[in-house]
């Protein structure tokens, strides 16, 4: 399980999928999300506007688990 840390109250889920390294652009997460299977917290969420907050749990498919902490 890889760590993320925010500085702020919460990250959206596509700004999180690009600090994770799953994307490289902000263009890519809707593209990402109609391919690839993502839970948050064991939910399946493809919401690009979802907000993540510190302790949240995050498995990408394809890309790993991560899980979200202050910075």
């Amino acid at each position: 399980m890889k760590n993320i840390g925010i500085s702020t109250e919460y990250i959206t889920l596509g700004q999180f999928l690009k600090l994770a390294d799953c994307i490289g652009t902000g263009g890519e997460v809707k593209h990402f999300l109609a391919e690839k299977t993502v839970t948050v917290n064991g939910e399946t969420d493809e919401r690009r506007g979802r907000k993540l907050r510190v302790g949240d749990v995050i498995d990408v498919e394809g890309c790993g688990q991560f899980v979200i902490q202050t910075k």
